[in-house]
């Protein structure tokens, strides 16, 4: 008796993108812990995240047990318009596409939370259960990203959308344990699980010998920072990059990877303050993205000063920990607790605040630390094969399923 579980992601590998891993790992969790009990129908896009990486992507797949469909739909550059216009068409093809199926379980996984509330519609039409994984909290984004009285419209009609969404869901999953007040607040009849983001085993490949511990200020050279990810008002890298990169010049170069909505203002900011110690390379695929995070000396992470921001939990941060590099990391809140305490030589700042940005890298330790314990307590492989256990006995056929070793 298996479950059949319409499995709804916006993004899924190839496409680059925190969520698109995500879904990848608890997929290949279900596959080969559970495959026995389930039946999997992913419903996804076809690589669209960043304009710039073009990835080509067979538009259906089938493989024993898991059923992958890629709808095509319009690109965007991340701005808030165009990207509504590419979800509509999604949601408009998804319904389509599960029109007349039936499911015994609904799986979605959201950050700007229209991914979860399309689960719920359908969950609510067809009277399905719903699991929910929630990675972010947007309406409380929008407060912060957009001008002050657009975004008290936007999250004020966004609020609605969230509480018939979250009402309608069997399971919630929060990614960051610092989503916990938000939501108990708002939603205390439900109870949530906590599966964080973790560590893919890509990343616990072994450095090179030529990276063996060396003092490398000792050495007088300069030195490699590296970013890698989205580069959007979230992020906020215009607002601190261009004058840090100018303050160190004589030392350090920055080398940022990726793209987003936000490029254009931080190329503007780079050009007005002068900066030619900053090195923006287009989105690549993880195999060499992980040559690039070997060569780095420091590793950067910044998210934008914005209320929001101060509950998330980035899955760049377990990413970065991996490497054994330093990290140097603009976070405030409860993620910058966690980085703190957590994962060790990783220096935090307020975000947006230069001096501090500065005063944070000189205490560095510039060589390879291991941080054994948080790699193992967070490996993605441990985390997801729990999350699917949990997930299966969300199902009526197997409400009563126990996890087996």
């Amino acid at each position: 008796m298996k479950t059949r579980i319409l499995f709804l992601s916006y993004y899924y590998p190839p496409d680059l993108s925190a969520g698109s891993f995500r879904a990848e790992a608890l997929v290949k969790a279900l596959l080969e812990n559970v495959s026995d009990h389930v039946e999997i129908d992913v419903i996804t896009t076809q690589p669209n995240r960043y304009h710039t990486f073009k990835a080509s992507a067979s538009s259906y797949e089938q493989l024993p047990n898991l059923t992958v469909r890629r709808l095509s739909v319009p690109s965007h550059k991340s701005g808030f318009i165009d990207q509504a216009v590419s979800f509509g068409s999604f949601a408009i093809q998804v319904c389509k596409a599960a029109r007349n199926r039936h499911y015994d379980l609904i799986f979605a996984t959201s950050s700007r939370l229209m991914t979860a509330s399309l689960g719920a519609y359908i969950s609510k039409r067809t009277g399905t259960k719903l699991y929910l994984d929630i990675r972010d909290i947007f309406v409380d984004t929008l407060r912060g990203v957009l001008p002050p009285t657009l975004g008290k419209i936007a999250s004020f009609f966004f609020s609605s959308i969230e509480a018939s969404t979250i009402r309608q869901a069997d399971k919630v999953n929060l990614i960051s344990p610092g989503f916990i007040p938000y939501f108990n607040k708002r939603y205390p009849e439900k109870v949530y699980t906590l599966y964080t983001n973790g560590i893919d085993e890509l990343f616990l490949q072994p450095l090179p010998a030529s990276t063996a511990p060396q003092n490398l200020l000792a050495q007088a050279q300069r030195l490699k920072v590296v970013y890698a990810g989205n580069i959007g008002a979230g992020q906020g890298l215009h607002l601190i990059i261009p004058q840090l990169a100018k303050r160190l010049e004589s030392e350090v170069d920055f080398h940022l990877v990726g793209s987003g909505g936000a490029i254009d203002q931080l190329r503007k900011a780079l050009r007005r303050e002068e900066v030619h110690n900053v090195y923006l390379v287009a989105p690549m695929k993880r195999d060499f993205l992980l040559k690039l995070y070997r060569e780095a000396d420091v590793l950067f992470l910044h998210l934008n000063d914005i209320k929001a921001f101060r509950r998330v939990l980035p899955s760049k941060l377990f990413e970065y920990a991996a490497t054994q590099k330093p990290i140097l990391a603009g976070l405030s809140g409860y993620p910058g607790r966690f980085a703190s305490r957590r994962i060790q030589n990783t220096a935090v700042f307020n975000p947006c605040d230069i001096e501090g940005a500065i005063e944070s890298f000189r205490k560095l330790d510039l060589r390879p630390t291991a941080r054994n314990d948080f790699i193992q307590k967070y490996s993605r492989t441990v985390i997801k094969r729990r999350m699917a256990f949990d997930l299966l006995k969300t199902s009526p056929k197997h409400a009563k399923f126990e996890q087996t070793e």
